[in-house]
């Protein structure tokens, strides 16, 4: 299984805080543009009429658009310009950033690689040394391929024979990235250049690799426009991409994403198909019988995930949760794969197996423990040896490698633990550190608990809340809620480097583990999916009462925040419940849930959400919490500053400009209803440094204003 690393860091200073009284602060007065509003557009779902007066804002290319998102920034800007402090924010941002950090390092033969940003860099530096300890030298530099910064490194593999890598690139933040190869004993870059990838690595196999790629597609759609037909192919290294040879192919299903992966002794290729985010077809094909031999099927339908993280000759180990609410590792057998004739190795527990690795013959089983990291060590047989000894209560993933090797890393973090890397001894199970940051903050200063509350339904929901020993629960801090709650993902201990500005100002932070995630296996999934996802806004609003209830803050001193599918959650919480907050941050969120999947590649949440169009009752639920369809006249809702980027083309931003200008325009209080759009960034990936600090520091200035918070 593939692994996608985010790093998060820190250093530190301390302010002095003071917590203001709301009312004796001075309103900031900005003067919002009007928006236009088309009466004449409306929609007709089952007999309910619906209006969109906004949807001209979904034409990103118009010149409208861009004149209404300049005067929407004008004014956020200007909001923002006369908050006191708030480049004070940002300097302290700034020295949190500026230290070392590393990735854990990864190889293929004796070639070794690591990511090391500086402390500022806008990106990280790939590094390649000979062995374990063999001198680093630069590999790939992203901050040399933009001035500003914009264009990121995002993916990178390396034949099985260490001589040739390929590399990805994104530009702006799309999704869209360029695919290039270079000569790892010259350093020499080949001609090869791929285009019109997305969501696809390389899978290198012989004198090439397999891909997935889209269609070319016109410039007017390519940040909007729906993705259609992913086609699997293989390109021989020195050919033109219009060479490459096709593999696979679903033209009656063109809405399918289709991935292929291949073993590490480049036996077994596996071809996985989707209509969604969860939910998979699991083809194989043995490719000492060729290229052009044929699939095997192995699962034919979508109701379960199942991927093939490792193979021991013709015995292929598959991590699924068919049969297996909480997931579990079988073996199969390619000569008769039906899943009637499957072998647990690791069979499912009480625990959620939220992934497998195969190093040194040997299976790192990692386990969800009440929403934290437990690594169990199973030899080839599955049996079980032990526990990793980690340091605390927090996430710890890695354990990759080849079947050979004899130590593998790590990384853990937490909520005040710094992402630290570890090396680990497969023979003795021990660990030792390999590359701690050095940072100045002192986490003893603070604590973090974990408590269980009831929903609304009495669901039991698990909750981390960190905050500065010794500050009183008599409900006057200022706190923050996080979340998200939906595809399965489950919101884990982590460091997050921006929060340590709230933190040393007597700031609460709680993040809250709402159903639809895969905090305890699929059935937490599908508790707060399609019909159920209620449950998800209910498990986060009582997350928001007990905090007051239990004196951590008030409703008054409280912000909400939430990215992308969290930032529906924000969205469907503050129309639901306006007064449960004092300030929301919805960030790149899905607001608009009548139209989402008619965008890139919005259809596939269909699996999650349903849509509006399948049935009266999957547009009857959808209508009954999509944010952009809920918002009141003659209601006061909390100060909001909405986020998001031009360059998105997961969530696009006409999400967030239809919901900014619907809540501008009924807004009934005197609280701020802001958007701020970054240019050149996308839906978070690849973002760089300076861009992150920028938009944080502009976040939290907000929160502290409207919280009353001072310096």
């Amino acid at each position: 299984m593939k692994k996608y690393i985010a790093l998060s860091f820190i250093t530190g200073l301390m302010f002095t805080a003071c917590h203001n009284n709301e009312t004796s602060r001075k309103k900031i007065k900005v003067d919002l543009p009007q928006t236009r509003m088309d009466s004449t557009v409306v929609d007709d779902y089952f007999g309910t009429i619906v209006p969109d007066p906004y949807r001209w804002l979904e034409d990103d290319k118009s010149t409208e658009t861009a004149t209404w998102v300049k005067a929407e920034n004008k004014a956020t800007f200007s909001y923002l310009d006369q908050i006191p402090f708030r480049n004070k924010i940002k300097d302290r941002l700034s020295e949190l950033w500026n230290y070392p950090k590393s990735s854990a390092p990864f190889h293929k033969g004796n070639r070794y690689f690591y990511y090391k940003n500086d402390g500022l860099q806008n990106q990280s530096v790939l590094y390649m040394q000979d062995g374990p300890n063999g001198e680093a030298k630069v590999l790939l530099d992203p901050n040399t391929f933009s001035e500003d910064g914009t264009v990121a490194l995002k993916g990178f593999s390396v034949s099985k024979d260490g001589k040739y890598s390929a590399y990805t690139t994104a530009a702006g933040g799309s999704d869209w990235v360029d695919m290039k190869v270079i000569n790892l004993e010259t350093g020499e870059e080949l001609a090869d250049h791929l285009e019109w990838i997305k969501f696809s690595g390389a899978d290198w196999f012989g004198n090439g690799f397999f891909y997935s790629r889209y269609p070319e597609s016109s410039d007017a759609d390519v940040l909007k426009g729906q993705n259609h037909n992913q086609k699997v192919y293989y390109h021989n290294l020195g050919d033109e991409q219009s060479a490459d040879r096709l593999i696979y192919e679903d033209s009656e299903h063109p809405l399918r994403y289709n991935f292929v992966s291949i073993t590490d002794d480049e036996r077994w290729l596996s071809l996985f198909s989707s209509e969604g985010t969860s939910g998979n077809t699991l083809k194989i094909k043995d490719l000492e019988k060729g290229t052009d031999s044929p699939w095997i099927d192995v699962v034919d339908n979508f109701d379960n995930d199942q991927y093939v993280i490792g193979n021991d000759g013709n015995r292929l180990f598959i991590y699924t949760n068919l049969g297996a609410e909480n997931y579990r590792l079988v073996e199969v057998d390619p000569g008769n794969p039906s899943s009637g004739n499957w072998k647990d190795l690791i069979p499912e527990s009480d625990n959620t197996l939220s992934g497998v690795t195969y190093t040194g013959k040997l299976f790192f089983a990692n386990y969800m423990q009440d929403v934290h990291t437990l690594v169990s060590v199973f030899d080839n047989e599955g049996k079980f040896l032990h526990n990793v000894d980690l340091p605390g209560i927090g996430t710890a993933g890695g354990f990759d490698g080849e079947d050979d090797d004899s130590i593998t890393y790590y990384s853990f973090t937490s909520f005040t633990y710094p992402t630290t890397i570890f090396s680990y001894k497969l023979l003795s199970g021990s660990s030792s550190v390999y590359f701690r940051p050095d940072v100045q903050f002192n986490p003893d200063d603070y604590t973090t608990e974990q408590v269980f509350y009831n929903s609304k339904d009495g669901t039991k929901i698990p909750m981390f809340i960190t905050y500065k020993k010794g500050i009183k629960k008599d409900g006057n801090n200022p706190a923050l809620l996080y979340g998200y709650g939906g595809f399965n993902i489950s919101i884990m201990p982590s460091f997050r480097i921006s929060n340590i500005v709230f933190l040393e100002q007597g700031g609460v932070y709680a993040q809250a583990n709402m159903r639809g995630g895969g905090e305890y296996g699929e059935a937490w999934h599908k508790a707060g999916m399609l019909m159920n996802k209620q449950n998800v806004f209910d498990d986060f609003m009582a997350a928001a009462d007990f905090l007051a209830d239990q004196g951590y803050t008030s409703h008054d001193k409280l912000a909400i925040s939430g990215r992308s599918n969290g930032g529906l959650l924000i969205g469907a919480v503050m129309t639901q419940r306006p007064d449960i907050c004092k300030v929301a941050l919805p960030a790149v969120g899905v607001q608009d849930m009548l139209r989402y999947h008619k965008f890139t590649v919005g259809y596939g949440w269909a699996v999650e959400y349903g849509t509006s169009e399948e049935s009266e009752a999957s547009f009857k639920n959808l209508y009954r919490f999509s944010p952009l369809h809920n918002v009141k006249a003659g209601v006061s809702y909390p100060a909001t500053l909405i986020t998001t980027a031009d360059h998105d083309d997961r969530v696009v931003p006409a999400h967030s400009f239809k919901f900014a200008a619907t809540l501008q325009a009924k807004q009934a209080g005197d609280q701020p209803i802001l958007i701020r759009i970054e240019t050149r960034a996308g839906h978070g990936s690849g973002k760089p440094v300076s861009m992150q600090i920028d938009e944080a520091g502009d976040i939290w200035a907000f929160v502290f204003w409207n919280l009353g918070m001072n310096y």
